[in-house]
């Protein structure tokens, strides 16, 4: 499984990346509730990126054939409680929550880039060794 998950690092160092310079921006923008929401936002974008790879690298492993229902399943139960947080998040009026949604925008522009980043590099060969 851990030869499944090899573009994680680059990843997660580019989204350490942007949490070191967003927050910062952040709090000089709008205050501790703007920082909060710039932490909330990357790391939103990074447990959805991480529980997508763990659940592709875990069914590729265990049962090929069921890959594509696993991960749409996946996909739906995520997003539906992502959706059920943000519509709770919204109610109480909470100030960080305009920055949370650009940092969500903005950090997973960076994930997709890093992970594109390392795949145009990876040494991958084109049959298992």
């Amino acid at each position: 499984m851990k030869a499944r998950l090899r573009h994680l690092p680059a990843s997660l160092i580019a989204a350490a990346i942007l949490l070191a310079v967003g927050m910062p921006v952040g709090w000089f923008v709008g205050g501790g509730a703007a920082a909060l929401g710039v932490l909330s936002g990357v790391a939103l974008v990074a447990v959805s990126y991480l529980t997508s790879s763990l659940v592709v690298a875990w069914v590729d492993l265990v049962h090929r054939a069921m890959l594509l229902p696993v991960v749409l399943l996946t996909y739906v139960l995520k997003f539906t409680v992502f959706g059920v947080v943000m519509w709770q998040v919204s109610n109480t009026g909470w100030s960080g929550l305009r920055p949370m949604g650009v940092t969500v925008i903005v950090a997973t522009i960076v994930w997709t880039g890093a992970q594109m980043w390392w795949t145009l590099r990876a040494k991958i060969p084109y049959v298992e060794i």
